[in-house]
């Protein structure tokens, strides 16, 4: 079994909840998440199965779109509402003021990671440190907001749509305006409506999964790739293509764009993996079946 399926995450359960249920779901081990959801957030966690595991980082890259429900007025030491609540404030902005401030963080910004957060800082993660009450200096990262649609201010909450880039922390967004208002904001509510190619519309609920309909919500590996151009390669090259060997002919390369990723293709519209053109040729850089 391979593929992937896009799960509509339920709030409640980790990233890992649902990866363990797959697995029992599928009677295999090998099942990966692609960019973790927390447990009180939910939406779209696409969830790769066999040798769709191999795609996963290029799954996680891809960008996000989430709808976030910002509380101005508190500020908790998680960033969200599950967090002990540190400071709560007057309320003295306007609709335009809201509208001013959330619009400027659209662009490359520099963001710090919340020290609820998995990330590590010598070898521990910042989320274990934080519930021994140790607090320690994160390195700011530069992030991508592409776009943020607000959908409705009725202050003290805020609800928006916001398009980043991979390793946006939304709760940290959630702090930086509210700290941008001088009143504090939290977010208090989060779901991931879509990553790259797929869509909270065509999600599917973890509930209804069960062994006997796991293959109809499959989604084939190639499919998961869309953003990437399809590349169909004649028979003869196969076998060099499955033992990593670079590819020189210029009759190929002529066609093919540098340093862009290409869905590979044999046979009879056989998808066998992702490969890149640099200075030297052509040659897979991510073999998803055997040869």
């Amino acid at each position: 079994m391979d593929g992937i399926l896009n799960i509509n995450k339920p709030t409640g359960m980790t990233s890992f909840d649902v990866v363990r249920k797959v697995k029992n779901i599928a009677k295999t081990k090998k099942v990966g998440h692609t960019g973790t959801l927390d447990p009180e957030a939910s939406g779209v966690l696409p969830i790769c199965i066999g040798r769709a595991t191999k795609l996963v980082d290029y799954i996680m890259n891809d960008y996000k779109i989430y709808k976030a429900e910002l509380k101005l007025g508190v500020i908790t030491d998680t960033y969200d509402r599950e967090g002990k609540i540190l400071k709560t404030s007057q309320i003295n902005v306007s609709k335009e003021q809201v509208e001013s401030i959330i619009n400027s963080f659209i662009g490359e910004i520099e963001q710090v990671p919340p020290m609820f957060s998995a990330l590590k800082v010598n070898g521990q993660r910042l989320y274990s440190l934080a519930r021994q009450g140790i607090e320690v200096e994160r390195k700011a990262r530069k992030i991508n907001i592409y776009d943020i649609d607000i959908l409705d201010i009725n202050i003290p909450n805020i609800i928006f749509e916001v398009k980043c880039s991979k390793g946006t922390y939304i709760r940290s967004l959630c702090y930086d305006i509210g700290e941008r208002l001088e009143c504090g904001g939290t977010m208090w509510n989060l779901q991931r409506i879509k990553t790259g190619a797929f869509n909270i519309l065509n999600s599917v609920e973890l509930e209804t999964l069960n062994s006997d309909n796991i293959s109809d919500y499959l989604i084939p590996m190639d499919r998961a790739l869309d953003e990437y151009p399809k590349l169909h390669l004649e028979e003869k090259y196969e076998k060099l293509l499955f033992n990593g060997v670079t590819i020189k002919d210029y009759s190929i390369l002529k066609d093919i764009e540098k340093d862009i990723l290409y869905r590979v293709y044999v046979k009879d519209n056989e998808f066998i993996g992702i490969g890149l053109k640099n200075d030297v040729g052509f040659k897979i850089v991510k073999l998803l079946i055997q040869g």
